[in-house]
């Protein structure tokens, strides 16, 4: 069977629709691309400062800065002293950041004793020196869901694992994804002004890499096996549009049926 040339709406039409036919064949890979890129460049910025490269770190500090608070005391640090800078009252047996910051000309404004505007903006923006090391671009708690989720994406690639996985029970997604994570922030949270519940007090840099990372697993449970079917449907229907054209692509393989 024969087909007529189709006009140029049509044929604009179909390379359209096989573009988007094959990004979403490839979803999951290109998920894991942009992951990778994602929670490397945290620590690509770092780097950059330690080896005098200061514009293009503090490039990357830039871009990352809507998406993260950067507080220096809530951050891994690279190519100092100490992995973390809790302050005072985190309770741990680490250096706290006060010790180290107070006498820095950037914080030379900031009362310690008062979580305000001054210590939130001088945290946020001092990346670091070369007795401290440089700060990771996304706060240890970010930086963990990030990398979680990067793992539950390469898990979920693995073609046994996709067959078999579902989505995560709510009640589970609630209990182990949401709980943890909100009860470690709010704790801390209602501490600090305007709240004032109870004495003001930061979590610990443990708690902030756990709950971080089973928010991430959570959501790489509960959202990729719902992609994964939305995006076989989305193949499915072009294939069908465009066989009606004349257009016959590679069927989609998906653990779906």
């Amino acid at each position: 069977m024969t087909y007529k040339t189709p006009p140029k709406s049509l044929s604009w039409a179909i390379k359209m629709n096989k573009l988007i036919h094959r990004m979403s064949r490839n979803w999951l890979r290109i998920v894991i691309v942009v992951l990778i890129v994602y929670v490397s460049l945290p620590f690509v910025a770092p780097t950059m400062m330690e080896l005098g490269m200061e514009d293009s770190a503090r490039f990357i500090y830039k871009i990352y800065g809507p998406f993260c608070h950067q507080f220096g005391f809530r951050s891994f640090f690279l190519y100092g002293e100490q992995a973390v800078y809790p302050r005072e009252n985190t309770g741990t047996s680490l250096t706290p950041f006060e010790s180290y910051v107070s006498d820095l000309d950037d914080f030379a404004k900031v009362d310690f004793e008062e979580f305000d505007i001054e210590l939130i903006m001088a945290a946020r923006l001092f990346i670091g020196n070369e007795q401290m090391g440089y700060k990771v671009t996304l706060c240890e708690r970010d930086i963990s869901i990030y990398i979680a989720l990067l793992i539950g994406a390469l898990i979920y690639s693995r073609p046994k694992i996709r067959r078999k996985i579902r989505p995560v029970p709510i009640w589970l997604y609630l209990l182990l994804g949401l709980a943890p994570i909100g009860l470690d922030g709010f704790s801390q949270l209602f501490g600090y002004p305007p709240f004032e519940i109870w004495p003001e007090r930061e979590t610990l840099p443990i708690f902030r890499v756990v709950t971080g990372s089973l928010f991430g697993i959570m959501n790489a449970w509960l959202a990729f096996p719902y992609l994964d079917r939305a995006f076989y449907d989305t193949c499915r229907d072009i294939e069908g549009k465009l066989f009606k054209v004349g257009v016959e692509l590679p069927q989609s393989v998906y653990i779906w049926y």
